[in-house]
């Protein structure tokens, strides 16, 4: 095929307890990229041309060396020694700075139509390390918790080197409320610059086996009892008006468990049905209403489909 077209979700980055190795996808709200097989020279000395973004107001990269998904298919040009290159035009779904996976959604969507190019295409898992690449020009760091939900779906434990997919209910779904705010991952990272208390790594660590095991059981108590980030929320909540309300709100309506999705200023909660997860975002609206900021909603499967090609 000469073009491509794939569209990526949005995520829950971190799920609060698993810092830069837990995440999932959110349905109904993502990016979508096409991408073009050129001649390598016509592309420039890299051999990825972005010929258009849009859906966003704020100046993205256009160099595809400083641009997410620019830097991911230059990263898989190089590996697999491609003879062609590749023109690309993002369409943006995912409003930047909001903690929903916007830069590795691009970067997932570009590989996912890329990869529909080839003559011989990968699997989904032969792509993370070239979506790592991405990811790291956007944030400054290889991490893996957007983009691995991105790339097989549902719930993913995402280290350097592995995805694992991890089971979860059915019926258990996620809410996830953007406040129209901004806070930019690099502020949201230098907040967490200090010391910490090995108690603290401690006590993360049992959290984050208490959630893996939950779920594997579909033992919601579990969840319940671990789905408390001590390690990062209490550092970042400070920057975002509104969270320790828009958090007890959706506890109060029954969530087994809330906090920061990615690096905020988003607030997701889990729940064990898509009744109790729709009824309770009035609340979390309310509380982000009261602190000055309108709000978007999304509920969605845990369990939601990974990105995909598009007609």
């Amino acid at each position: 095929m000469p073009e491509a077209r794939a569209f990526a979700p949005a995520s829950v980055g971190n799920v609060g307890v698993g810092f830069d190795i837990l995440g999932h996808v959110i349905e109904g709200v993502g990016d979508t990229v096409t991408v073009r097989r050129v001649d390598a020279a016509a592309a420039g000395e890299s051999g990825v041309r972005i010929a258009a973004i849009r859906g966003t107001t704020v100046d993205l990269p256009r160099e595809a060396a400083s641009n997410t998904a620019g830097a991911a298919l230059i990263a898989m040009r190089q590996a697999l020694a491609l003879p062609f290159g590749f023109e690309i035009e993002i369409d943006k779904g995912i409003p930047l700075g909001s903690g929903m996976g916007g830069s590795a959604a691009s970067c997932v969507a570009a590989l996912v139509a890329a990869n529909a190019l080839l003559d011989a295409p990968l699997a989904r898992e032969a792509l993370y390390p070239f979506a790592l690449v991405g990811e790291a020009v956007a944030s400054g760091g290889r991490h893996g918790d957007n983009l691995g939900p991105m790339l097989l779906g549902g719930l993913v434990l995402a280290t350097a080197e592995h995805l694992v997919r991890i089971p979860v209910p059915t019926d258990w779904h996620s809410l996830l409320v953007h406040p129209d705010a901004v806070l930019e991952t690099r502020r949201a990272r230098a907040a967490l610059q200090g010391e910490y208390a090995l108690k603290e790594f401690v006590a993360q660590s049992a959290n984050l086996a208490l959630v893996l095991a939950g779920c594997h059981a579909g033992d919601a108590a579990l969840v319940r009892a671990g789905l408390s980030d001590v390690l990062v929320e209490p550092r970042r909540a400070p920057l975002i008006a509104g969270f320790d309300a828009a958090k007890q709100a959706a506890l109060e309506a029954g969530a087994m468990g809330a906090s920061i999705s990615g690096a905020g200023p988003s607030v997701f909660a889990w729940f064990e049905t898509r009744e109790t997860a729709q009824a309770a975002a009035g609340g979390v609206q309310a509380a982000f209403a009261r602190a000055g900021f309108d709000s978007q909603a999304w509920v969605s499967r845990i369990d939601a489909p990974a990105a995909r090609l598009l007609p």
